[in-house]
Protein backbone atom coordinates (compact mmCIF):
# COMPACT_ATOMS: atom_id res chain seq x y z
CA UNK A 1 0.00 0.00 0.00
CA UNK A 2 1.43 3.56 -0.75
CA UNK A 3 1.87 5.20 2.74
CA UNK A 4 -0.05 8.86 3.09
CA UNK A 5 1.60 11.76 4.85
CA UNK A 6 0.09 13.72 7.25
CA UNK A 7 -0.46 16.31 4.00
CA UNK A 8 -1.87 13.81 2.22
CA UNK A 9 -4.45 12.40 4.05
CA UNK A 10 -5.34 15.90 4.93
CA UNK A 11 -6.34 16.68 1.10
CA UNK A 12 -8.53 13.76 0.90
CA UNK A 13 -12.53 14.77 0.90
CA UNK A 14 -14.00 13.34 4.19
CA UNK A 15 -16.90 11.39 1.95
CA UNK A 16 -13.77 8.89 0.84
CA UNK A 17 -13.18 7.80 4.33
CA UNK A 18 -14.48 5.07 6.05
CA UNK A 19 -16.11 6.59 8.23
CA UNK A 20 -16.24 10.56 7.12
CA UNK A 21 -17.72 11.84 10.42
CA UNK A 22 -14.45 10.87 12.14
CA UNK A 23 -12.64 13.13 9.20
CA UNK A 24 -14.05 16.11 9.03
CA UNK A 25 -10.96 18.50 9.39
CA UNK A 26 -7.64 18.13 8.35
CA UNK A 27 -6.46 17.70 11.71
CA UNK A 28 -9.18 14.97 11.93
CA UNK A 29 -8.05 13.11 8.87
CA UNK A 30 -4.72 12.69 10.34
CA UNK A 31 -5.84 11.01 13.39
CA UNK A 32 -6.04 7.22 13.30
CA UNK A 33 -9.62 4.94 13.00
CA UNK A 34 -10.98 7.03 10.46
CA UNK A 35 -9.98 4.91 7.23
CA UNK A 36 -9.01 6.79 4.37
CA UNK A 37 -10.12 5.03 0.99
CA UNK A 38 -9.02 7.08 -1.93
CA UNK A 39 -7.60 4.01 -4.04
CA UNK A 40 -8.33 0.08 -4.06
CA UNK A 41 -4.96 -0.35 -2.04
CA UNK A 42 -6.20 1.50 0.72
CA UNK A 43 -10.12 0.13 0.16
CA UNK A 44 -8.11 -3.94 0.86
CA UNK A 45 -5.97 -2.13 3.91
CA UNK A 46 -9.24 -0.15 5.38
CA UNK A 47 -11.20 -3.78 5.54
CA UNK A 48 -8.70 -5.26 7.07
CA UNK A 49 -8.03 -3.22 9.66
CA UNK A 50 -11.49 -2.48 10.16
CA UNK A 51 -12.07 -6.53 10.76
CA UNK A 52 -9.23 -6.40 13.37
CA UNK A 53 -10.54 -3.14 15.20
CA UNK A 54 -13.82 -5.02 15.23
CA UNK A 55 -12.37 -8.20 16.61
CA UNK A 56 -10.83 -5.96 19.51
CA UNK A 57 -14.04 -4.48 20.19
CA UNK A 58 -12.59 -1.14 19.07
CA UNK A 59 -15.26 -0.53 16.48
CA UNK A 60 -19.34 -0.98 16.57
CA UNK A 61 -20.71 -3.40 13.97
CA UNK A 62 -22.34 -0.86 12.32
CA UNK A 63 -18.86 1.12 11.54
CA UNK A 64 -17.76 -2.44 10.58
CA UNK A 65 -20.01 -2.91 8.15
CA UNK A 66 -20.24 0.50 7.00
CA UNK A 67 -16.31 0.81 6.07
CA UNK A 68 -16.63 -2.53 4.42
CA UNK A 69 -19.49 -1.03 2.14
CA UNK A 70 -17.48 1.60 1.07
CA UNK A 71 -14.19 -0.14 0.61
CA UNK A 72 -16.44 -2.44 -1.70
CA UNK A 73 -17.88 -0.14 -3.74
CA UNK A 74 -13.71 1.06 -4.31
CA UNK A 75 -12.87 -2.24 -4.78
CA UNK A 76 -16.05 -2.87 -7.66
CA UNK A 77 -15.03 -0.10 -9.54
CA UNK A 78 -11.59 -1.18 -9.94
CA UNK A 79 -12.79 -4.53 -11.90
CA UNK A 80 -14.12 -2.88 -15.40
Amino acid sequence: MADLNSTQRARIPSRKFGLPEKARTPDAKKETGNYPIPDRKHAVSAKGRAKAQLKRGNLTKDQYERVVNKANKVLKKGES
